[in-house]
């Protein structure tokens, strides 16, 4: 396929996703939280699995990349006041603020566009590092919320189900996708190789996410797989 072809594929398919689940906040048929992470996890796999549509050209990692950064550029925008879309803000914040944007998913799309640039379909280590970030933590919100569970004591507003939401979203996500790239022959290395690499990755991970920090797990989480990836599998 051609790159700019791929280049345009990937972002109709990225605004079309992130379009409905604004559409769907906005209406009331989906509440805010729960869309916002929804968003959260589904947008990752989405965007790395249409890297695959990109043909090999030396510039595909930069136009890939071009597709978060101009999402992420509307996100902060909309943060500032800039643009005002009331179905994002419904979409991506917790209480309606469009500031709210000016963390969390800002942060996201910076992750999204550094893993892209650095890493690419040369390594699965942006892989990994994007999947944790969006299986991971993701989840734990979403599991620490419905679970009762004990509380961390080194960070009370933490829980042991999330954390382990963390753990097994993470991996499952990262192995889900590594395994389709394995499928399609972009990873020579076995699928079954990848699996205890990924165990301590997501260990690593449910860790440093379970310290006492707000709003910037989507550095940290994905900084920390990214790092023990490139110890690991670099």
């Amino acid at each position: 396929m051609n790159s700019f072809l791929a280049l345009v594929l990937t972002f109709v398919i990225a605004l079309t996703w992130l379009r409905i689940m604004d559409f769907a906040a906005h209406r009331g048929w989906v509440e805010s939280r729960l869309s916002r992470k929804i968003i959260h996890i589904g947008t990752g796999p989405i965007f790395v699995l249409c890297w695959l549509l990109f043909p090999g050209a030396w510039y595909d990692r930069y136009l890939a990349a071009f597709v978060p950064g101009l999402i992420t550029i509307q996100f902060a925008l909309v943060g500032l006041g800039v643009i005002r879309d009331e179905a994002s803000v419904k979409a991506m914040s917790r209480s309606g603020d469009p500031r709210e944007i000016l963390r969390g998913p800002l942060y996201y799309g910076i992750m999204f566009v550094s893993m892209t640039i650095f890493f690419w379909k040369d390594s699965p280590i942006g892989i990994v590092a994007l999947m944790m970030m969006c299986g991971g933590d993701g989840i734990a919100d979403l599991v620490g919320r419905r679970v009762a569970s004990p509380k961390w004591p080194h960070s009370p507003q933490k829980s042991l189900a999330g954390s382990l939401g963390v753990f097994l979203g993470g991996w499952f996500l990262a192995a889900f996708v590594l395994w389709v790239y394995g499928m399609t022959g972009v990873f020579s290395e076995p699928f079954p190789a990848y699996l205890g690499t990924l165990t301590v990755i997501a260990a690593a991970s449910t860790l440093v996410e379970s310290l006492p920090q707000r709003d910037i797990d989507n550095i940290t989480v994905t900084v920390t797989a990214a790092l023990m990836g490139w110890w690991l599998l670099g």
